[in-house]
Formats: C-alpha cells, structure tokens, sequence
C-alpha cells in the first residue's frame, strides 16, 4: 500500500448499494451494522493499494463518491471494529473483502495462510491475524455498460411446452471440436452455432446452468490440488464468474454473459440460472475471510445463539445466510432483479431451498423470504424452480413449496430408478409420477408442471453409469471414497463396470432408452442432465463436483449418434401431442360421446382396467397408461378446446416378454406403434400397425402406440 493520492472522498449517496460510475465519478456504498470504521482500496493496474476511508454513514450504510473513478476500476473494502468471535463479531482491516454488490470480479482465490481472519493455528483465538490478505483474494470491478440488447426480452414459455436442459458452461463445449479453440469452456463458447444447434435439434427450450455467480474454491479442494468445479461455493451474487470467461476479468464478463443470453433467446431457448443464496464460500469458522464474514459476521450469517462462534449450518457448507434479515433479504432480492432486468436471464432453481425458508429452525411455508418474492413485480414473473431439500431439521420438503413455486421431483426420480432397476415396488407410485405427481402438488392448487421431472442431475451417476456401476468409485476426489450416495438405486445389468459383453451393453443401452422415454412421456417439466444424450460416463465418479478434468467435460468425440436421435424423435413426439404435456391434472372421469372412454386410464396386460388389487400387488411390473386426447382440460388462444390424438403408452421393466391384449373399441379400433425402445433411435423401422389383438411386448421395454379409429 501507498499513501493516498490527493483524492477528494464526497459524501455520495447511500443507494444504490455497491459501485455505480455516473459518467464522471464512481459511488461506493456498503451497508454495515456493526463496523466502527470503513476503508475503500483501490487499485492501481500495478496492483498498488490506496485507501480512502468513506467518513458517511447513512443507516448502517457507509458511503463515499470519488470523481475521476470509472469502469474497470478494481476495489475492495477494509472494515474495522471489534474482533471477538465468542460475540459473533468478526472484523479484522487485514483482510480485504469483496463487495457483496460487485458486478465483475478480478483475480483468482490463492491459498494462503492470510485469508484467514484468524490464526491458522488458532480457530477461537481473540487475537485476529494480522496477515494482509489483499495479495491472495479476488478484487470488485467498476462496470458500466451499454448492451445492445436490440429487443431482446424474456421467452416466457410455457411451462407445459419446457424442457429443461441442465449443464455446466465450462463442460459444455470444452472439448467440442465444433468451437473454436479460444471459446471451449466460455460463456462465448455455449452461444457458439455448433452447441447452439445441438440443443434445437433435441427440442430442448431451455438451459438451466449450474451457479454462473462468481464463486471460488474451498481451502481444502486447493489443499489437494482440487478446485470446486460444479460453483456452488459462491463469493458474489451480482458477478458473472470470470473464469468462464474468453474475454477476461476486466469486466468483459458482463458482456460476454449478455451476449450468450441473446444468443440462446435467438434460437428460442430460455437461460435458468442455478443460484446459491443459502450460504457462502467463507465456510464456517475455520474458513477464509472473503466477504461477508469480515464486513458484518452477525449480521450476514445465521450464529449459534448459544455459541456465536459457531454457525447455524442448514446446507452441510459450514454456514448459512441469515434471509431472516432484511439487508440480507435485499441483497438477494437485488441480485435476482439484477439478473433478470440487466442480464435478460428467464428463471432461477434455488440451491438448497428450504434453508431460505427457515423462520427459525423449521421450513416455514409463510417466511418473510415467499412473501418478498411473491409480492416482486419483477422476480414473481420468471420461473422458480426450488431443490426443496437441505441438511436441516426436517429438511426434505418435495410437495411442500407454496405455489407459484415448482420443485425438483425428487419422488419421481426415485421411483423410475426403483422401477427400472427390477426393485419390486409394484406400479403404484409410478403411476402418480407418471401424470404430474398430484398426490404431491394438486392440494394446493398447483398444475402438473410443478413437479420437475429428472433420473439423473449434475450431482450423482450419468444415465450411462447409472446402468453401469451399483458402486460409486470416487477416489479421485481424495476423500477415500466416502463421499457421493451409495444406495444410487440403480442396476449394473449384471456386470460391474464398463464391458465389451455384446448382450450386456445392448441391455444397458436398452434401459438407457427406457430411463429417458419414460421421462421424455411424463406429465410434468421433464429435465434432462448434459451428456446423458450423448452417452457420457464419469467412470463412475458420482460426485464429480471437484473434478474440472475431461472427466467432467463432455466428450464429443464419442458421440452416441443413436442415443441422440431417440432423444429427438421422443421429444419430437412430445412437442406436437398436447396430451402429453398437460396443464391439468388427469381425472379419470368419462368423457361424453365416447362411448365409455376416459381421458386417463389404466391397463394389465390382460386388456383389463387395473383392479385395487393390482394397484397394491409390488410384483406388477406391466402398466399401460391410455390417454385421451378428447379429454384435454384447456383451450386455445381462441378459447376453442384442445383436441389431440390418443395415446397408450406400454411401460414393462420386466425381463421376459409379456402378452398383451390391447384394448378394442371404445378405447380403439387399432394402433400404430411410434415409439418402441428395442430401437436404438426409438422409431419402428417401418410403420407398425396392430389390431387390438394379442401382441407381444419385448421385456424391458417402453411401447409409445398411437390410437386408432374409424372415421
């Protein structure tokens, strides 16, 4: 550090918090309730500290506006006041920390012992180490830009039309020979034509991407020589992160971000942000100070009330934001309204949920954190997609999310792995996921596409080393293989790891087909993970979050060019047939003027409506689910109603063939068979059509027959 050039601090303004140039100076704001004392650092381009300290403070906000400061400018903050950890009181002007409010972030996370606000040796110490730690941490970035967004807005799909398409946007493209070299693993690089035309030739509408907000890695990743790759350890909620970046971290981030945004809405694809409000990357107390931790410990985290050195941890990260708050409530509300009206993004799916939701210890339904969002005229608009599960007391919440809320359906991922697994566990359950999962979302007036359908996500075995492998194998990860699910319910087809048996691959490609079809059909929002249509392995890794290797990476050079096209042709079928992606639930009722069909029903293979009985025997592992596409409840932009064709679609996770007699008139005067997964691109090689006579179904296999009748 140098002394202070002669710089002329004005009082400015306490809003709008963070650095905001006017076009001939920059305003600093930072809300602290407790520091006695704050320093803003800034940097020259050599990387020369001057500190100037903002003598305002406005209701907890300390302010500042210094004249001739402009974009790319990098900053940070110096806090003073007490340090006493045993009081939650964690202030220490060694460390330098980042504005929670920084809309670029500059420089990388290096390990050393002065990113600690304590002794390294030392946790509970109340003397605070005295180590500067501004050589080892990231810096905010002075931004202001002018996007032409040239009309560009929010898609706004509907949610029945969405499929939602989870990916990491280093992983995406970093070994696509398609992109070029300088773009692999950037924001610039998923907006590239060649991962573009990808996704459209899938049919998928949109993108949710794994945490974009600037993050860093865990001390103990780096300890190993690991890094965090999945992000969700983040360090600034306004930020892009900078390491997904082809044009750096002066700012260009911003840009970048905007531009792959207008690429994908170009193409029709909406862009849903993954988000991690529920904690941060300071950990709990052994963990760096960074942020949050160094500007107002007490105020920012939720503290053990009978030991304020400790944190009240909810996400298994060490700690947890305090949304019970209202400045930490408006940071995050802030950064969601940021990211929808300055970076066009669509939705969000919130990390760990519940523990936004917590008044106190238990998942509250009424918390002030649904009020706020409910009540945005912003962030009510866009999509919400919540995990509804955390670390904490009663933490598993799937159903219990209050609408306008849709949530990852955990309960369906569970029962179609059960199923297809060969685990007994009857057709029962399967039939509500199959249709929306209304035992889980009708009670409180919400629509099918309230449950989020998925088999496999970012975190867990790919669809291919789902069939694979019943063991983990995460060695890599340095943690002796404790870490990951072990009961992943799923089925290595009798053969542990990878094979070149013929019999053994075919199956396991089959039960691929069948995982992805019976998903692709389902009522509900269906999301597939990056790769799964591709055939992607992670050799077993099932908690790949530290691994930015080509294990991670998708691998375009092994392309499973059928596996693509199943994928295609069901999605295809799904686009152009409403009764497969309704907004109503099902009711099974009668519809008039057909002589006794109903627009859901259920069918044994004997051709026979399923019986209570059957419905309760564990053992069935046959179901036929006939939908009539007279009985869709909803109508067109004309208020006409919508009419579709009628399928009956043949799920069988049983070994051996089955006979199945299909039903006759009412129901159809005969069948054209679409979709069958003894196909590898799922598409009969020649037009099928059955009467409703006697026919036999593969084992382990998904029949699609579309229904006929007579004029």
């Amino acid at each position: 550090m140098t002394a202070s050039p002669a710089v002329e601090v004005l009082p400015g303004s306490p809003t709008p918090l963070g650095a905001h140039w006017d076009g001939t100076g920059t305003n600093f704001a930072l809300w602290s309730a407790g520091a006695h004392a704050v320093d803003l650092c800034l940097f020259d381009a050599d990387g020369t500290e001057h500190r100037h300290r903002l003598t305002e403070s406005t209701h907890q906000i300390w302010h500042g506006r210094v004249g001739g400061i402009g974009p790319g400018q990098r900053y940070g903050y110096r806090v003073h006041g007490p340090y006493e950890p045993s009081a939650g009181q964690r202030y220490n002007p060694a460390k330098l920390l980042l504005d929670p409010y920084a809309r670029a972030v500059d420089g990388e996370l290096r390990l050393d012992p002065a990113l600690f606000g304590h002794p390294v040796d030392a946790v509970d110490s109340p003397v605070p180490d005295g180590q500067d730690s501004a050589p080892s941490v990231p810096r905010g970035v002075v931004v202001h830009d002018t996007f032409p967004w040239d009309g560009d807005r929010a898609l706004r799909t509907s949610w029945s039309d969405t499929v939602i398409y989870e990916v990491h946007v280093k992983g995406a493209t970093m070994r696509h020979p398609g992109v070029p070299a300088q773009l692999r693993g950037t924001y610039a690089g998923l907006a590239h034509p060649a991962f573009v035309e990808h996704l459209q030739s899938l049919g998928v509408t949109a993108v949710e991407l794994l945490p974009v907000h600037s993050f860093v890695s865990e001390p103990h990743l780096l300890r190993r020589g690991l890094t965090n790759y999945w992000g969700y350890n983040t360090l600034g909620f306004f930020a892009p992160h900078a390491g997904y970046s082809a044009s750096g971290s002066s700012g260009g981030q911003v840009t970048e971000f905007k531009t792959m945004v207008k690429a994908l809405h170009a193409a029709g694809i909406e862009v849903i942000l993954d988000v991690v409000y529920n904690h941060t990357a300071e950990g709990d107390q052994t963990g760096p100070t960074l942020s949050l931790k160094g500007i107002d410990n007490a105020g920012y985290y939720r503290v053990d009330g009978a030991n304020p050195a400790r944190y009240t941890d909810f996400t298994g990260c060490g700690n947890t934001l305090d949304v019970r708050r209202s400045p930490v409530l408006a940071l995050l509300m802030d950064s969601l309204r940021y990211w929808v009206t300055e970076m066009h993004v669509d939705g969000f799916r919130f990390d760990l949920a519940p523990a936004l939701a917590r008044s106190t210890e238990d998942f509250d339904r009424f918390s002030g954190f649904f009020d706020v969002v409910h009540q945005d005229p912003v962030v009510s608009q866009v999509k919400l997609i919540a995990e509804p599960w955390d670390v904490g007391p009663g933490g598993y919440q799937v159903g219990n999310f209050p609408p306008p809320w849709t949530e990852w359906n955990a309960a369906y991922r569970d029962t179609v792995r059960d199923v297809w697994s060969g685990a007994h566990v009857g057709v029962r359950d399967l039939a509500y996921r199959l249709t929306g999962s209304s035992d889980l979302y009708r009670s409180d007036g919400r629509r099918p596409f309230a449950s989020i359908n998925f088999v496999t996500a970012h975190d867990g075995f790919t669809l291919r080393d789902l069939v694979t492998y019943q063991d983990k194998r995460n060695e890599a990860n340095g943690e002796e293989n404790r870490d990951g699910e072990s009961h992943n319910r799923g089925w290595n087809c009798g053969v542990e790891g990878e094979t070149d048996d013929v019999a053994v691959t075919a199956l396991r490609r089959r039960q691929v087909r069948n995982l992805l079809g019976t998903l692709l059909l389902s009522t509900g929002v269906p999301m597939l993970t990056a790769g799964d249509e591709l055939g992607r392995t992670q050799r077993g890794n099932n908690n790949a979050y530290c691994q930015d290797t080509e294990l991670s990476w998708l691998d375009w050079s092994q392309v499973d060019e059928e596996l693509r096209a199943f994928v295609a042709h069901v999605l295809a079928l799904r686009r152009s047939a409403p009764v497969l992606r309704q907004e109503a639930f099902f009711e099974g009722h009668e519809l008039p003027g057909t002589g006794g069909t109903r627009d859901l029903a259920w069918f044994a293979p004997d051709g026979k409506q399923l019986t209570t009985t059957d419905w309760f025997d564990t053992g069935l592992q046959t179901i036929g689910m006939y939908l009539d596409g007279r009985g869709i409840r909803a109508r067109d932009a004309l208020g006409r109603p919508v009419v579709d064709d009628s399928y009956l679609i043949w799920l069988h996770a049983g070994a051996e063939p089955v006979t199945l007699e299909l039903p006759a008139a009412p129901w159809a005067d005969g069948y054209e068979l679409v979709v069958s997964t003894e196909y590898a691109t799922g598409a009969p090689p020649a037009t099928a059509v059955v009467a409703p006579s006697p026919v036999e179904l593969p084992g382990r296999c998904v029949w699609v027959l579309k229904v006929l009748r007579r004029p």
